[in-house]
C-alpha cells in the first residue's frame, strides 16, 4: 500500500459558508478556476484539488491512501478571535467529512490557531474526543496580538503540546504567510521556493533546542517539505550553539534531537540528492511519503519532468535507497508518524 503523507484538497465552492464569502476569508469560484482570500487570488491549476477528482488521480498513479492536511489559508493569522474560530471550525469540519465520505482512502488533520489558546485546547478536544481524528496541523509560525511573529515552538505554544502528548497526537508543522513576516517585495515566487524553507528550519531550531521530542515523548511530528534548509543548517547550528554558548541558556545541543525516532520529514525536497543528505542526517526510517498535491510544487504531472513519487523513484535508480527502504517511505514510517498499525 502506498500512502502520501502530504497531500491537499479543497472543498467544492458551495460548500464554503456565506459568512466566509462575505468577509472575504476564503472562497472558490463557482467555476473552480481560482481560491480567493481578501485581496489575494490563486489559479486552481488542477481538478484533482476536489473530491472526486483527487479519487480518480489517486487511482491512475496508484496512491492508495492519503493525507490530507488543512489549507494553509485557514492558519488565520492575524484574524479575530471570532473569525478564526468559526473559520477553524468550519475547516476542521470540512476534513472530517472527507475522511468520513472515504476512511479507506483519506486521514485528516485538524488545525488551532495558538493566539487563542483557549478556544484551541477547546477544539482540540473536541476534534479528538468528538469527531475521532488524530493528527493536528500547525503553521511554522503565528502572529501574536502585539504584531510580533513568534515560532510554533515557542514557549507560549506548549499547553498546544502538553494536550496533544496526553491524546499522543501526530503533529504536521508547515509554513505559510511569509510575505507577511519578511519585508521583501514578494517577486518571482520567492516566499514560496526560499522563505518557507526558511521557516520550517527556524521552527525545527526551536523546537530541538527546547527539547520539545523528549519533553512530550507521545507527540510524533513532522515537518513538511523535508525541512530542507534546516536539514542544509545543522552544521551550522551546532557550530553557533558550541562558539556562543552564551546565546544559548537553558537551550539543549541540536545533536540530542538528531534522527529522534518522534521527528518526521516529508520527502517534499524535489531532488533526490537533497533526499540523499534528508537520509543521511536524519536516518530513512523518519522519512515519509509527501507529494504536495495538487500544487504545482508538489510532484505533479506536467510540471517538468515531475510526476507523483519521482523523487522516490529516481533515488533508487541511482542507489540512494533500497526498494525495501522505498516501501518503508510509502507504508510503514507513514504509520509510524500516524501512531497507526494499519490504515482503515
Amino acid at each position: 500500500m502506498k500512502i502520501n503523507g502530504h497531500g491537499h484538497i479543497l472543498p467544492e465552492p458551495s460548500e464554503i459558508p456565506q459568512f466566509m464569502k462575505d468577509k472575504k476569508l476564503f472562497s472558490i469560484d463557482e467555476d473552480r478556476s481560482f481560491m480567493r482570500q481578501g485581496d489575494w487570488a490563486r489559479p486552481i491549476t488542477d481538478s484533482s484539488f476536489f473530491f472526486d477528482e483527487k479519487l480518480v488521480w489517486m487511482e491512475k498513479y496508484k496512491i492508495d491512501h492519503a493525507v490530507m492536511l488543512n489549507l494553509s489559508q485557514i492558519y488565520c493569522n492575524g484574524w479575530s478571535r471570532e473569525d478564526a474560530n468559526d473559520a477553524i471550525r468550519w475547516q476542521n469540519d470540512f476534513n472530517y467529512s472527507v475522511h468520513q465520505r472515504r476512511p479507506d482512502k483519506f486521514t485528516c488533520g485538524f488545525v488551532v490557531q495558538p493566539l487563542y489558546m483557549e478556544d484551541a485546547l477547546k477544539e482540540i478536544e473536541r476534534c479528538v474526543t468528538e469527531l475521532g481524528m488524530r493528527l493536528l496541523c500547525l503553521p511554522s509560525h503565528y502572529l501574536t496580538k502585539n504584531g510580533e511573529w513568534l515560532s510554533v515552538a515557542d514557549e507560549s505554544v506548549d499547553p498546544i503540546y502538553e494536550l496533544a502528548n496526553h491524546y499522543g497526537l501526530a503533529v504536521e508543522i508547515h509554513p505559510y504567510d511569509g510575505q507577511k513576516m519578511v519585508k521583501l517585495k514578494d517577486d518571482f515566487w520567492r516566499f514560496h521556493l526560499v522563505w518557507m524553507m526558511a521557516q520550517t528550519a527556524d521552527t525545527l531550531h526551536f523546537y530541538t533546542l527546547r527539547n520539545i521530542p523528549n519533553r512530550f515523548p507521545n507527540i510524533r511530528t513532522c515537518f513538511a517539505h523535508g525541512c530542507m534548509l534546516g536539514q542544509a543548517n545543522y552544521g551550522r547550528r551546532i557550530q553557533g550553539y558550541d562558539g556562543r554558548p552564551d546565546l544559548f541558556e537553558n537551550a539543549n545541543d541540536p545533536r540530542g534531537s538528531l534522527g529522534h525516532p518522534n521527528l518526521f520529514f516529508d520527502t517534499l525536497v524535489h531532488d533526490s540528492y537533497t533526499l540523499q543528505l534528508l537520509k543521511h542526517r536524519v536516518g530513512v526510517d523518519q522519512i515519509v511519503a509527501g507529494l504536495d498535491d495538487p500544487y504545482p510544487l508538489g510532484e505533479m504531472e506536467g510540471v517538468g519532468t515531475s510526476y507523483p513519487g519521482r523523487v522516490i523513484d529516481f533515488a533508487i535508480e541511482v542507489d540512494i535507497i533500497t526498494q525495501k527502504e522505498s516501501d518503508n517511505i510509502w507504508n510503514s514510517n507513514v504509520l509510524r508518524w500516524l501512531g497507526q498499525e494499519k490504515i482503515g
